[in-house]
């Protein structure tokens, strides 16, 4: 029993094997070169057989009748610069830098520059601030006990004198203080710091009380009042 199955095994093996041999003799005749060429011609002069193979070398050829060509030129030309003008470059200018940040000064930095096609400047310089020093000075004399002397100076700013008439604390005048210090005020009017201002405001006032005459009756020669802080008609030498 194992011997037949033993013949039966070697005779399909060699039926295989010879098989498989013929297979590659005729792949071999009918498809490439040992160099890797093709050997089929690809026409199928009998009509029965069709040929698909591998490893092909394809060329093609133009050929022109006598006289003739084909020539083929592309020109790509891309401009993207659309101003015409003049395009020299200016020479960059900075102003300097002039700070007073970290320190203890009452001055304003202030800088400039401008520049040309050919020139090319800048310059940079400082400016007092004076109102940063009358306060720097008026809290110095505060800080040591000059309290007259120290809003003395900030009176030297005519909305602070202006403000202190109005609330009635009037600024110092020559070592008077208060009540004295605004007769002082009033007799040399033309010192005050807002002494422009003031005068606006007393023809306002005055005109505004003539005004309030004007309308009072049973008032005789009334060229010969005023009118008080009050609001009242008062002869002028009663």
């Amino acid at each position: 029993m194992v011997k037949n199955i033993m013949i039966i095994i070697g005779v399909m093996v060699c039926t295989l094997m010879i098989f498989g041999w013929l297979m590659d003799q005729a792949i071999a005749d009918n498809d490439v070169t040992s160099s890797g060429a093709t050997t089929n011609d690809q026409v199928n002069s009998s009509g029965s057989n069709t040929a698909i193979t591998g490893g092909y070398n394809s060329e093609s050829t133009v050929n022109y009748q006598s006289g003739s060509s084909s020539n083929t030129t592309t020109n790509a030309t891309t401009n993207n610069n659309s101003y015409t003008g003049d395009s020299r470059v200016v020479q960059s200018t900075t102003a300097p830098s002039i700070s007073n940040m970290s320190q203890d000064v009452c001055t304003i930095g202030i800088g400039i520059g401008g520049s040309s096609f050919s020139f090319s400047a800048s310059i940079g310089t400082s400016k007092r601030d004076l109102n940063c020093e009358r306060l720097k000075l008026s809290k110095a004399l505060h800080d040591m006990g000059m309290k007259v002397a120290a809003i003395a100076l900030l009176c030297q700013d005519s909305r602070i004198f202006a403000a202190m008439h109005m609330a009635g604390t009037y600024c110092p005048y020559d070592s008077a203080i208060g009540l004295a210090a605004k007769e002082k005020w009033e007799k040399y009017g033309k010192l005050r710091p807002d002494y422009e201002e003031y005068v606006k405001t007393l023809r306002i006032t005055e005109k505004i009380d003539q005004e309030v005459l004007n309308n009072l009756e049973g008032l005789d020669e009334k060229e010969n009042y005023i009118i008080d802080s009050n609001g009242n008609a008062v002869h002028l030498g009663s």
